[in-house]
């Protein structure tokens, strides 16, 4: 059964509390904190005002990129609950989680079956294991059934270009879905197509 979902790269408070005040909201909302490569990514100063909405149910994320002592300490006392940290190694990640008391998502890339293996480096020191591809801020997909091997008691989640249409099909999955992507038109988030994701998540676990 999948577990919820999460919606990443939000950056304008319409949408964020179009999420928010859903009848289903996500587990989750992610915002970019420091990879300007994204279109997706929102400053500093954006990011105080927009996490001043209320989360309501959900939890916030921070998406950050290998970030440096100073990048953490611009986001320390903003509200979020997890750091979602690509490019960080293990010893780093547990410096990260018990300086600042943050649940932590660490973030496997994944290209070939291989790169699966990686998450046994993290599981000491994460809450959440998420497999994504190796596009970051590109939409890049990897084939999801390479995690079928996956044995770990932790909460896993998955990205990767993934499309409503796919949702079905990972029904049997026992992830969190992460999407982001799959729910713009034209690089905007799409209220629409956040909705029907939602509501598609919500049906299936019903």
């Amino acid at each position: 059964m999948i577990q919820n979902c999460k919606i990443c790269g939000v950056k304008d408070s319409q949408t964020l509390k179009y999420i928010t005040n859903h009848k289903y909201p996500p587990k989750m909302i992610g915002f970019i904190c420091n990879w300007p490569k994204s279109r997706r990514f929102v400053s500093d100063d954006q990011l105080k005002e927009l996490l001043k909405i209320d989360k309501k149910g959900t939890s916030y994320v921070a998406v950050l990129v290998k970030p440096d002592d100073d990048t953490l300490e611009k986001v320390k006392d903003l509200p979020f609950d997890y750091y979602q940290l690509y490019d960080c190694e293990p010893q780093k990640i547990r410096t990260i989680k018990e300086k600042y008391n943050k649940k932590i998502i660490s973030v496997v890339t994944v290209e070939e079956e291989k790169d699966v293996l990686k998450y046994k480096d993290f599981e000491d020191v994460s809450d959440v294991i998420l497999f994504d591809s190796k596009g970051y801020h590109n939409s890049v997909s990897f084939d999801h059934n390479y995690l079928d091997k996956v044995n770990t008691k932790l909460s896993l989640m998955i990205a990767g270009n993934i499309k409503i249409e796919d949702v079905p099909n990972l029904k049997d999955k026992n992830f969190c879905i992460d999407m982001s992507g799959g729910l713009e038109t034209e690089g905007i988030k799409d209220t629409n197509k956040i909705d029907k994701f939602l509501n598609s998540v919500h049906n299936l676990n019903s």
